[in-house]
């Protein structure tokens, strides 16, 4: 094991991986998202129906901060997910790691969004223009720069479920994204060298790409260049079908090779980028990576691997040791950014929001029990952090969620049977990931 260091780290020991926390001792971190007094808005309103209830509980910030914590603790949590109110990380008995999101990359896209006047989006960050460089380096000196000697940061999370493929938010893959991009745009340009230097020969490229052009020239050319093959996102694929239809039609095994070839491109900058400038900015944290929100094409993961202290994912499946290992190539501690359970009992609508929805609150506290039991046994998971820490609102969040996620309701009553079960596979947790290196 490594030594004091004052600051959070990683080492591995006998083949398992850990955190080592500033006082040397190994460390996992058991983390839950969104813990804050003003979580969620109803869609569409300035209603916060979950801080209305603390105030009437508590009477104000301070008082459920202190509550908060000592629970948490009681609960055998030590780390404060992405999107906290961190003060509650000193308001209690023992202080809490806390692991910030920085949105580096994406708030990149949004402010050039925000200004464009073309009518062209950055679904995904173009990684290529000149500025995203100064961009992400100033930011992570804004951000991460005053706090680079505060040992109460676990480490920095750079984005959170980045669209490195096709998935529910639209059917077009990263290239794809890059080629729709503004013709003058760096990214456009930047998908276009790379297809020309790949292929060298535009009649091969276009046998798979069947585009109306005749010529690289007549490639850049056009306003649009439509992708002649769709896919599934990689969580409704199954590899054997996506073999079939590639042994089935060489072109569109072409053409998804391209695709997920680019996508390592652009995460190699990605990666690159970011992470330097974060290093820049605070040497002694670590790199959490991107919370993917499903597995992306495998040199995206290498990408993060070469860059990253940590690959962070999110995982709603209701047994994670499939993903964690295809995580896990890339020899990097893992961590569990995201998962939660649902059960109909609850009252909520669960009509919106990702992962399993169950009947009823026993059985929402069997399967975290066995959810985090299975992610232990697997050496490279170094934390797992649960979404989230209250309720969502039945009438819907700001993007439609309304969902049994919390570990209280909306009016701040604790779910007993799934905290309970957090409390004692918390207590074990460690045992249990040591125990991995016998199960290996």
């Amino acid at each position: 094991m490594s030594g004091q260091s004052g600051y959070f780290a990683v080492a591995e020991r006998d083949g398992i991986f850990w955190l080592i926390d500033p006082t040397g001792r190994h460390f996992l971190s058991k983390g839950v998202n969104a813990v804050r007094f003003d979580q969620e808005h109803i869609q569409g309103s300035d209603r916060i129906p979950y801080a209305e209830a603390c105030t009437r509980k508590y009477g104000g910030r301070n008082a459920w901060r202190a509550a908060a914590a000592a629970r948490f603790a009681r609960w055998g949590f030590n780390t404060l997910g992405s999107w906290s109110d961190e003060t509650v990380a000193s308001a209690g008995p023992s202080p809490f790691a806390v692991a910030p999101n920085l949105d580096l990359g994406m708030s990149f896209a949004w402010r050039e969004n925000e200004q464009s006047m073309v009518g062209y989006r950055q679904e995904f960050p173009d990684v290529f223009d000149i500025n995203f460089d100064r961009h992400v380096r100033r930011r992570a000196q804004e951000l991460c720069g005053p706090r680079r000697d505060e040992q109460q940061v676990l480490g920095w999370f750079v984005d959170n479920e980045l669209r490195w493929c096709p998935d529910w938010r639209g059917a077009e893959e990263l290239l794809g994204l890059f080629l729709g991009l503004s013709p003058a745009s760096a990214g456009r340009k930047a998908a276009l060298d790379w297809l020309k230097e790949r292929h060298r020969d535009f009649t091969i490229f276009n046998a798979s790409w069947q585009t109306p052009a005749c010529s690289w020239d007549g490639l850049a050319a056009l306003a649009h260049i439509d992708a002649p093959y769709r896919r599934d996102p990689p969580y409704q694929r199954r590899a054997a079908d996506e073999e079939a239809a590639n042994r089935a039609d060489p072109r569109r095994a072409r053409f998804a090779g391209d695709c997920d070839d680019f996508a390592a491109h652009v995460a190699e900058r990605y990666f690159a980028l970011t992470s330097g400038a974060i290093k820049a900015a605070d040497p002694h944290h670590l790199v959490l990576g991107a919370r993917f929100a499903y597995l992306p094409p495998r040199g995206v993961v290498d990408a993060a691997g070469r860059h990253c202290d940590i690959i962070s994912f999110n995982c709603y499946d209701l047994d994670p040791g499939a993903v964690i290992d295809n995580y896990a190539v890339a020899g990097k501690p893992c961590l569990i950014g995201e998962f939660s359970f649902r059960a109909v009992d609850s009252g909520l609508p669960n009509t919106h929001g990702p992962g399993p929805l169950v009947a009823a609150q026993a059985e929402r506290a069997a399967c975290f029990r066995r959810y985090v039991a299975a992610a232990l046994r697997r050496r490279a998971v170094v934390g797992y952090h649960w979404f989230e820490h209250a309720d969502q609102p039945a009438q819907g969040r700001f993007d439609g969620e309304n969902s049994n996620f919390g570990t209280v309701t909306i009016e701040d009553d604790v779910y007993q049977e799934l905290t309970q079960a957090m409390t004692a596979v918390n207590a074990e947790a460690e045992a249990l990931h040591e125990a991995s290196a016998l199960a290996a």
